[in-house]
């Protein structure tokens, strides 16, 4: 169950293997896991060093998990363009063993830094926040949800900003999943409380692990830590958000950012990363905290991290691990808010990484409930706009629009895409498509077309824009 492409003690070792196509010299096994091997290679085509992940033999005898491996990997190959996306170059099939191939990083992760250095100075938390969250919420807009976001998926390229890595566990929009029903795939440690009670994921369940990431890297410990990962995993759903200020030296303005951000209702949380992370920075900039000491970055050893990836299921993400190796059950018998009842199996797997670190994995399986149903959450007001930038407005537009408020959602848009205008930026596109898109669903077709064929012009074509076409019978 590898989750990052490194060197560290576990050594590189050339092989003579045919495993990869004959453009990619020199392979070297630089990480394995239950579900595959990790390769460093020279492209002799491009000219560039690459990592490549091949399927295991054993998974690649079967046809369903080889042919939704490589469905998905292509739909992750859709987020290569995003910014602060790990970057899939390729996928393929050689010799009847599916692999991705994706750039290749040295830089280490977050969760090296933390584990060498502990908290972290709150700017540097903050700009990597940012480019995490706006990595995460262009997953989002194209229909995926990544479902294990945590410091080891958290990558530092060589200038130290961060992609995100290994949507190893992703659900994309239109697909078949790969994960059986009542199952929950993820790491213990960033279960969102939905997730953990194996229920379905939605962005708001990225956002929740964001914010616990959040949490560690200001801190220096997961908000629930504990040995036992069935207990870390039910304190998700039943524990109160700690305070930050109690756990550190920050100030208690954080507090009520975290709450809201790690709310037990998905429905209650922020809309999107972006307004996550701007919360937090107004709380810091409200109390006028002073930051402390920033230790440099400093990789763990030579650490070659795979880029911008958002792989499919099987690889990185441990799908499937029921039938990996060295798996143990706990069963809890847990009782949520809504007063239902659910009989959870929580299945960790213990492997240790290529840095000789052990990682966690954890499945929870949940038993449908056995009282009354949760009551439906009511919607929430729209947030406020006063003083908000381009990007922060164009993500409540398109929560609203997620809703079905599109009337809410118009001058929300409209006031994001003046402020945006003529920037040439990705949100620039996006707040074009929401304009036309409110528009056309509220009957407004000749001034709706000119904003969707703008959004194409800036970042091409989209089922999206089609269908909101389609709404004009265009």
């Amino acid at each position: 169950m590898e989750k990052r492409l490194f060197t560290g003690p576990y050594p590189s070792m050339a092989t003579t293997t045919d495993i990869l196509p004959s453009r990619y010299r020199g392979p070297e096994l630089i990480g394995r896991g239950g579900m595959g091997e990790i390769y460093r290679a020279e492209d002799e085509s491009l000219g560039r060093t690459v990592a490549v992940k091949v399927l295991a033999d054993r998974f690649s005898a079967d046809e369903a998990v080889r042919g939704r491996f490589t469905r998905e990997a292509l739909a992750a190959a859709r987020l290569s363009s995003d910014p602060n996306t790990i970057t899939i170059f390729d996928v393929g099939e050689h010799r009847g063993r599916p692999f991705i191939v994706m750039e290749y990083l040295k830089g280490g992760s977050l969760e090296d830094l933390l584990r060498k250095h502990g908290a972290q100075d709150p700017g540097r938390v903050l700009t990597w926040l940012d480019e995490a969250g706006a990595a995460i919420d262009a997953a989002h807009e194209h229909g995926v949800v990544h479902r294990d976001v945590k410091p080891g998926n958290l990558l530092l390229a060589a200038d130290g900003s961060v992609r995100v890595a290994d949507f190893g566990v992703a659900t994309a929009a239109g697909l078949d999943s790969l994960t059986m029903t009542g199952t929950v795939l993820g790491t213990a440690g960033y279960l969102a409380p939905e997730q953990a009670r194996g229920e379905p994921t939605t962005p708001a369940t990225d956002l929740y692990a964001l914010a616990v990431v959040a949490f560690e890297l200001l801190t220096g410990r997961r908000p629930f830590q504990a040995d036992n990962p069935t207990a870390e995993a039910a304190a998700h759903v039943h524990a109160d958000v700690p305070a930050v200020s109690e756990r550190s030296d920050l100030p208690p303005q954080l507090d009520p950012v975290f709450r809201r951000a790690m709310a037990k209702d998905p429905t209650e949380r922020y809309p999107s990363s972006g307004d996550f992370v701007s919360a937090l920075r107004e709380a810091l900039r409200t109390a006028g905290a002073t930051t402390r000491q920033f230790e440099p970055v400093v990789a763990a050893a030579p650490v070659p991290a795979g880029k911008r990836f958002p792989i499919p299921a099987l690889i990185g993400g441990g799908l499937l691990v029921a039938a990996l190796a060295g798996v143990g059950v706990a069963a809890a018998l847990t009782r949520g808010e809504d007063g239902r009842t659910a009989a959870q199996t929580v299945t960790t797997e213990r492997v240790t990484t290529v840095q000789g670190e052990p990682t966690t994995e954890t499945i929870v399986t949940t038993a449908p409930a056995t009282t009354r149903p949760a009551p439906t959450p009511q919607p929430p007001p729209p947030p406020p706009t006063g003083g908000a930038g381009g990007r922060a407005l164009t993500d409540q537009a398109t929560s609203l629009m997620k809703e079905g408020r599109y009337e809410e959602a118009l001058p929300i848009a409209r006031q994001a895409l003046q402020r945006l205008q003529g920037t040439g930026q990705t949100y620039e596109g996006y707040a074009n498509y929401n304009v036309g898109r409110s528009l056309a669903e509220l009957g407004q077709c000749e001034e709706a077309l000119p904003y969707l064929d703008r959004r194409e012009q800036l970042l091409g074509p989209d089922p999206r824009v089609t269908a909101a076409r389609r709404l004009c019978g265009r």
